[in-house]
């Protein structure tokens, strides 16, 4: 157990034990002990941790909370706890302040295992699949693709550290509808080519001039072999051809966004192995499909409004819903995309993962609640499928909407993106505001090399310690290990404001693996920035008490350990000058 999650145990028994000891002695009530949390007060004027147990209390005690309190602070013993003190406020808050045992422990811990601070063993080696980006391989990546990378690799680097197995997958949709009309789209073009305007352009299909481009490359190496062949032979070879062009492209984006996947999942692997039919032969076994129109539908409606009511939710809700069936199997005999995400998720959890977690645009809201009731449906836990719904990002320079780039005056793609932004600010912007925020990009700010720039504002911190380091390196003067006496002269406010945002390390890990929300620990690392650049003006390093200095050094080495844990772990480079 950490520092910070040993001092909030710690006060826990203790404020539990005073509860205890006040009923035995009558000034409490013989009553059942309430459930009451430790906190840390908005205000550090207020102490470093509070509680509400008071008024927790106050309904089964049948007391005011002033009064129970009292109580408490009456029969209450610190020893052990790391705290020294404590006074109550307001109705009955009970507040703490932490003794100078907890400063030293905390930089003691952080810097006997530097690398392995904030990790913990919460997630008990629990398997997680992490399915993001997913993009359509008919075409280049765009905008969304780049937040959902940048989430969905940071996210699994969160559940690693939170003790999770987390695993990265990439789901590509390489058969079904989208690659029937891919193929017409690049059929039409590469005729075209021979034939002009006599053939006409499908209205659905693909128009994007990535499109043109690959059947004009295919013209090149085969010219017009294909043009008297059979359409579906003509369709198949130009697939064959561009598909894997386009897989290509994607995975070489994605290795140049510092994301390595562990698996690369084909939907044509589940169609090749049975797995579609026998997830939609098993709905049906268990009464949950039916045929209308020469086509198989799934009763979507009747296991969601089943699933609702369980939950406790009221019929006028569910209707408000408008729920409706899906087709499984259309007319054509061919499956559904739903049909095949149904199987794809019973893959995952056929594979081991306990729980799933996909990132989805938040156009996808929709197919949420289905999804989670069809892996219900089939014997799987809905409720273990977790969706992380991801807004829209609009990209701003000048701090005007960008449509088009400026290289290629098309529309803005992911490519583009990473040629024009360094990868490090790329992928620290997109994890600094929550998945379900819409976001506005500022190219002009990803590229500024100065601290308005929150990567490079981070960065500077590193550098900045770094910088100390060397300088006292050439002054003989090297980071030695602390006495407790000498790290107890870390009594300055900034010096305990940063030590104690520190040991808040591992527990914003947890709660970011929690909440599946790795932009947390963005945000975290760059207060923890500020906190040091707060201190360095504050506290100057080098001076003529040594063990002082020391100690000060020592606090360094924890700040700059953290930054560079943090900036490692989201694979986003951790610079020792700038």
């Amino acid at each position: 157990m950490d520092t910070y999650s040993k001092a909030v145990a710690g006060l826990k028994n203790a404020v539990a034990a005073a509860m205890t000891k006040a009923i035995s002695n009558g000034a409490l009530p013989d009553s059942p002990l309430p459930d009451f949390i430790i906190e840390i007060p908005a205000d550090n004027k207020n102490g470093d941790f509070a509680t509400n147990a008071a008024m927790a209390g106050a309904k089964s005690f049948r007391m005011p909370p002033f009064k129970i309190a009292q109580a408490i602070t009456e029969n209450l013993d610190l020893s052990g706890t790391f705290c020294e003190r404590f006074e109550t406020a307001g109705p009955g808050f009970i507040n703490f302040f932490l003794g100078s045992e907890f400063y030293s422990s905390v930089v003691k811990e952080i810097l006997a295992d530097p690398k392995g601070y904030g990790s913990s063993d919460f997630g008990k080696g629990e398997r997680v699949n992490v399915e993001f980006v997913s993009a359509n391989p008919t075409g280049p990546m765009h905008m969304g693709n780049a937040r959902g990378g940048a989430l969905g690799d940071c996210l699994a680097a969160v559940l690693d550290k939170a003790g999770y197995d987390a695993y990265r997958e990439f789901y590509v949709n390489d058969a079904g509808n989208q690659i029937e009309k891919f193929a017409c789209s690049l059929e039409a073009r590469y005729l075209q080519i021979y034939k002009g305007d006599e053939i006409v352009f499908p209205e659905d299909g693909y128009q994007g001039a990535d499109i043109t481009e690959l059947a004009n490359e295919f013209a090149a190496i085969h010219g017009d072999a294909f043009v008297n062949a059979e359409s579906e032979e003509r369709k198949n070879a130009l697939v064959g051809y561009a598909l894997p062009k386009n897989i290509k492209k994607m995975q070489a984006d994605m290795a140049t966004y510092k994301i390595t996947y562990d698996k690369w999942f084909f939907e044509s692997e589940l169609h090749k192995s049975g797995a579609v039919k026998a997830a939609v032969d098993l709905l049906t076994e268990k009464g949950l499909t039916y045929e209308q129109d020469g086509a198989v539908w799934y009763k979507n409606k009747q296991v969601v409004t089943e699933k609702l009511l369980k939950e406790g939710k009221t019929q006028q809700y569910i209707d408000n819903l408008e729920l409706k069936d899906d087709v499984l199997i259309r007319q054509n005999g061919n499956p559904t995309y739903f049909a095949a995400d149904i199987a794809y998720h019973k893959n995952k959890f056929d594979r081991g993962f306990s729980t799933l977690i996909d990132v989805w645009g938040a156009d996808h809201h929709g197919h949420v609640m289905r999804m989670k009731g069809a892996m219900d449906a089939i014997g799987c836990d809905g409720d273990k499928l977790n969706v992380v719904l991801m807004q829209l990002v609009n990209l701003v320079r000048d701090g005007k909407p960008v449509k088009m780039s400026k290289r290629t005056g098309k529309a803005i793609q992911l490519r583009d993106l990473l040629e024009e932004v360094p990868v490090d600010s790329t992928r620290f912007l997109f994890n600094t505001r929550e998945a379900n925020s819409r976001m506005d990009f500022d190219l002009d700010l990803a590229v500024a090399q100065d601290n308005q720039n929150p990567v490079y504002y981070v960065q500077y911190a590193h550098a900045r310690i770094c910088s100390i380091f060397k300088a006292l390196e050439k002054d003989g003067v090297a980071l030695r290990p602390c006495t407790d006496e000498e790290l107890a002269l870390l009594t300055a406010p900034e010096e305990k404001e940063l030590i104690g945002f520190l040991a808040l390390y591992a527990s914003e890990i947890i709660g970011a693996a929690k909440d599946h929300d790795p932009t947390r620990i963005t945000r975290y690392v760059t207060q923890a920035a500020t906190l040091f650049h707060k201190f360095y003006n504050a506290c100057r390093v080098k001076g003529d008490d040594e063990g002082l200095m020391q100690a000060r050094l020592s606090l360094c080495e924890c700040t700059r350990a953290v930054i560079k844990n943090v900036l490692t772990m989201f694979n986003i480079t951790c610079p020792d000058s700038m």
